[in-house]
């Protein structure tokens, strides 16, 4: 079942980025996800279905 991902959250990876950084905002969703990294601010763009098993955890930004 895919994750319920939305521009905003905050998504934590189980490998780090090549700063050393976990934690991606996520900037783009759809068939692809457009992340950026909080510690350096550079892009990613990954097919869903790569960044979904990637995902360690998900935090809710945008919770009401």
């Amino acid at each position: 079942m895919p994750l319920n991902l939305e521009k905003g959250d905050i998504v934590e990876l189980k490998k780090p980025h090549a700063c050393g950084c976990k934690e991606f905002e996520i900037t783009r969703t759809g068939m692809d996800i457009k992340a950026k990294c909080k510690q350096c601010g550079r892009l990613i763009m990954l097919d869903r279905e790569t960044f979904e098993k990637r995902v360690k955890k998900l935090h809710k930004v945008n919770e009401e």
